[in-house]
C-alpha cells in the first residue's frame, strides 16, 4: 500500500513538472509567434488570436498529460471521453459561427489576403478595409458605408484586391463627329498619344486607335495603365486625362459626338 502511494504521489510530481517544462516551451513559442506577428499591418487581429491558441495549447497538454497519468493507473477513460465529447458537441453547435469566423479569420491572416487600408472587391460590395478583428471585417464603400462581412463569408468568396495591381487600367472612349476630316482624325489621334507621353504618372506602353464606326460616332480608344494602385488617385488622373483631352479638341476645332438621329423625308 504505501508503494502505490509513493508510485501515485511520484507520478502526480512527474506529471505537474511535465506540466510546467510544457507550459514554459509553450510560453517560448508563443512570445516568439507574438514578436513576429507585431510587425504585421493586421497586429490587432493576431493579437486576438494568439491568446486563444495559447490556451488551446494549454488546455490540450493538460487533458493528454492527465489521460495518460489515469491511463497508467488503471482508471477507466471511457466515461471521461464521453463526458468530453457530449461537451464538445453542445459548445460546438452553440459557437459554430463563432469558430468558422475564426477559422476564416486565421485563414485571411496567413494568406495575407488582405490587410488594413487595402482596397478590395467582394461580390457586388467593394471599398476600403478599415477593421478585421476575430470575428468579421469592416469595409468602407465608396458611398460612405459600413459594411460587416463575416470572416468565414469572406474566407470563402472571391476577394479581388485592388491595392496588390502594380498598375490599374486606363480604358477611355472618344467619339468624334462623321464629318471629321482623315486629317482631323489622325490629329485627334496624335493629341491623344501626346497628352499620354506628356505625363509622369502613366506607364508609357499605351496604345490608340481607332475602335468603331458607332451609330452616330468614329469612336478613338484608348487603353493604357497609370503607376498609382488606389482608387481615388486613379480616378484623378482618368479625370485629367478626359479634361485634357476635351481641351485640346476644343482648341484644334475637333467635334465631339452626341446622340442623334437624322431623318430623310421623300
Amino acid at each position: 500500500m504505501p508503494n502505490k502511494v509513493f508510485e501515485l504521489s511520484a507520478g502526480i510530481v512527474v506529471n505537474i513538472i511535465l506540466i510546467i517544462i510544457s507550459f514554459k516551451m509553450t510560453d517560448i513559442f508563443i512570445g516568439k509567434l507574438k514578436e513576429k506577428f507585431n510587425k504585421s499591418d493586421n497586429a490587432g487581429p493576431i493579437s486576438q488570436i494568439i491568446p486563444i491558441l495559447e490556451k488551446i495549447i494549454k488546455t490540450v497538454i493538460v487533458f493528454v498529460l492527465l489521460a495518460s497519468f489515469l491511463q497508467y493507473n488503471g482508471y477507466s477513460l471511457t466515461s471521461l471521453i464521453a463526458g468530453f465529447g457530449i461537451t464538445g458537441l453542445a459548445v460546438g453547435f452553440a459557437a459554430q459561427q463563432t469558430i468558422a469566423s475564426m477559422f476564416g479569420t486565421f485563414g485571411i491572416l496567413t494568406d495575407k489576403v488582405y490587410k488594413t487600408g487595402d482596397y478590395i472587391k467582394i461580390d457586388n460590395i467593394e471599398g476600403t478595409v478599415e477593421n478585421i478583428n476575430l470575428r468579421s471585417t469592416k469595409i468602407r464603400t465608396l458611398d460612405n458605408f459600413l459594411v460587416t462581412i463575416p470572416n468565414d463569408k469572406m474566407a470563402n468568396s472571391i476577394v479581388t484586391n485592388v491595392s496588390k495591381a502594380h498598375k490599374r487600367r486606363l480604358d477611355l472612349t472618344f467619339g468624334v463627329t462623321y464629318d471629321t476630316s482623315d486629317e482631323k482624325l489622325n490629329q485627334a489621334i496624335e493629341i491623344i498619344k501626346n497628352i499620354m507621353s506628356e505625363r509622369s504618372d502613366v506607364h508609357k506602353d499605351f496604345n490608340v486607335f481607332v475602335e468603331t464606326l458607332d451609330s452616330s460616332s468614329i469612336n478613338i480608344r484608348l487603353i493604357g495603365y497609370t503607376k498609382t494602385k488606389g482608387y481615388d488617385p486613379f480616378a484623378q488622373i482618368r479625370s485629367s486625362v478626359y479634361l485634357e483631352v476635351i481641351k485640346r479638341f476644343r482648341t484644334e476645332g475637333i467635334d465631339f459626338a452626341f446622340p442623334s438621329t437624322t431623318v430623310y423625308m421623300a
